[in-house]
């Protein structure tokens, strides 16, 4: 069963910091690219970042110099730091795995057919 979970959400001050996790399970992330999102309440869903299978990174204008994804293979692991972290990023956060194996990976949720359950981000003094 192909699966995604995160975790390492939290409450954090602003400025703050928050390493997120997304573990995969069923499949491996050197074949597969992967994708995160946030959702924050009466809002859609927008694209965060993204990694190909081959390293290769994406990242949406608002998170730009602040957030970095990377992975480790050995533990099929994506990671999103998450650096000067404002109000504005409060949101539950989903990571998941493109549908297609591109050398290219996507920040539209239309691409993405795994999702997790999602970790809950909150920015707040």
């Amino acid at each position: 069963q192909l699966q995604l979970v995160e975790s390492g959400g939290g409450l954090v001050q602003p400025g703050g910091s928050l390493r997120l996790s997304c573990t995969a399970s069923g499949f491996t992330l050197d074949v597969h690219n992967i994708g995160w999102f946030r959702q924050a309440p009466g809002k859609e869903r927008e694209g965060v970042s993204c990694i190909t299978r081959t390293g290769g990174t994406m990242y949406g204008n608002s998170v730009k110099g602040r957030f970095a994804i990377r992975r480790d293979i050995a533990r099929n692991t994506v990671y999103l730091q998450m650096n000067s972290l404002n109000p504005a990023d409060t949101a539950q956060y989903f990571c998941a795995k493109k549908a297609e194996n591109t050398p290219w990976c996507s920040l539209s949720l239309i691409d993405y057919d795994i999702w997790g359950q999602g970790t809950q981000v909150t920015v707040s003094s």
